[in-house]
């Protein structure tokens, strides 16, 4: 950057309200692409909202995934629920998480950040609060038990919002790590729930109300515990948010604005992408406690459920990196590659004919698959901004009205690309769960297959291939 160019970006700078980017304020002025912002301001203002939005978003995929573990307990402790039914109960919050999604998605900018995490997070206090109850007393109804995985799906709801209003606090070569970090670790609570719930059910030390006999292992547990666990959490993580995120008045955009992404091919094309990575991460991370528990039975869930979902999110937050060294589209097809071989494998290693099939095969698949899956959901979230960019910017002079203007017209149809496409993407929680409950796991498997090769397509054609109508 020239000297000229320097002190003209810095002298808007220098006129900030410096008070406004203290924690709890909202922030009319905000130039993140501004390097001497950034760097003096933006920067440290932009990570203090990022390292609260995470925990926060950890805790929401925790509520919403809580049912997918809890099922695994429930006939072992007296409820009288068939399989089908239990696979129900696991595929429900994948329903009302996407649904909710949607309206999160353009909620999220026009509260703000500070507002939707603190409110998006307190109000899971109350599917909780009921699920632990519930659980207590066998005779609770399948209706009622379903009624609250309903409502512990809005959990999965803040995963759109969270994405969509962070973006706007970096600069566009950082949104892809930003992002990684915030979608990654956020989909770490699908494992935490996984790996902690086997243990605090044992604890009568943090227990409220009575235990409940296990005839599987004949010990007590304290299955109220998956739940009255998270209560305080939340609590104290709605509080760090309303008092120490920021909400940014630049960001901010009514609906009417945003949905003119539902004219945009781009955006739809995204959206059947992000089905595929993010959509198979969640719903096996759904599905497996129940299809190790229903497939393997000598295999312990609390075991090996865990470490898929683990793999994946982390693997997301390297898919970014990786894509932004070797382009997103690639990337993406690559995901694609390796979770079609990988599914193959898993039917392969499946039960057959009366065979009692191989659990380690079907397992390291299962984990391969994982992978694959948070690999594409880091390159497909890279990829957007870039779709956006190339196609709102192209031709334009950087520093001109018209490029201004375009860029910012570009940062909210990302922001609003990025929630939907994640929420439509969250109906694999229910549709996978669901499809077991109702197909032969064998049949649903290779549907995946067929699904993961049109991705294949769509990703080569429209980006990917020499000539491709948007590189990315």
């Amino acid at each position: 950057m020239s000297p000229a160019v320097q002190e003209a970006t810095a002298a808007p700078a220098q006129s900030y309200d410096l008070d406004q980017y203290r924690p709890g304020r909202t922030i009319s002025d905000w130039e993140p692409e501004n390097e001497l912002f950034w760097q003096s301001t933006g920067r440290k203002v932009a990570l203090r909202n990022l390292w609260i939005a995470v925990p926060a978003l950890l805790v929401a995929f925790v509520v919403w995934q809580v049912w997918s573990v809890t099922a695994t307990n429930l006939t072992d402790v007296g409820f009288t629920f068939s399989t089908s039914q239990l696979f129900w109960l696991t595929a429900i919050p994948g329903l009302t998480g996407g649904t909710a999604r949607i309206f999160y998605t353009f909620l999220g900018p026009k509260i703000g950040q500070r507002t939707f995490t603190a409110l998006s997070t307190v109000v899971l206090i109350v599917p909780l609060i009921w699920l632990g109850f519930a659980i207590q007393d066998t005779s609770t109804s399948y209706g009622v038990m379903a009624m609250i995985a309903a409502l512990c799906g809005i959990g999965g709801a803040n995963f759109s919002s969270s994405l969509a209003n962070i973006g706007f606090f970096f600069p566009k070569r950082e949104k892809g790590n930003a992002t990684g970090i915030n979608g990654g670790l956020g989909n770490l609570g699908v494992s935490v729930v996984q790996l902690l719930t086997p243990i605090v059910i044992t604890s009568s030390v943090i227990a409220i109300g009575s235990g409940q006999h296990n005839a599987k292992t004949g010990n007590t547990v304290f299955l109220q515990n998956a739940a009255f666990l998270w209560v305080p959490v939340l609590i104290v993580l709605a509080a760090v948010a309303w008092f120490g995120q920021n909400n940014l008045k630049t960001a901010s955009t009514s609906f009417a604005q945003q949905k003119i992404i539902f004219k945009r091919k781009h955006n739809w094309l995204m959206t059947w992408l992000y089905v595929g990575t993010f959509g198979s991460f969640i719903g096996f991370a759904a599905a497996l406690p129940m299809l190790i528990k229903t497939t393997f039975p000598d295999y312990p869930v609390a075991t090996y459920a865990w470490m898929g979902p683990a793999l994946g999110a982390l693997a997301r937050w390297a898919g970014g990196w990786i894509a932004d060294k070797f382009g997103g589209a690639r990337v993406t097809i690559l995901s694609f590659v390796g979770m079609a071989a990988s599914i193959i494998g898993v039917i392969n290693f499946l039960p057959t004919g009366g065979g009692s099939g191989n659990f380690w095969g079907f397992f390291l698949c299962f984990l391969s698959a994982f992978f694959f899956s948070g690999i594409g959901n880091g390159s497909t979230f890279r990829q957007i901004p870039v779709i956006f960019r190339n196609q709102h910017l192209k031709g334009l002079t950087e520093g001109t009205p018209e490029y201004t203007k375009a860029l910012k017209q570009t940062e909210m149809e990302s922001g609003a690309v990025t929630g939907f496409t994640a929420a439509i993407a969250a109906y694999g929680f229910f549709f996978i769960p669901a499809l077991f409950a109702n197909f032969a796991v064998t049949s649903a498997m290779w549907g995946f297959v067929g699904f993961y090769v049109s991705c294949m397509v769509v990703t080569w054609w429209f980006y990917a291939r020499r000539g491709a109508e948007s590189p990315s």
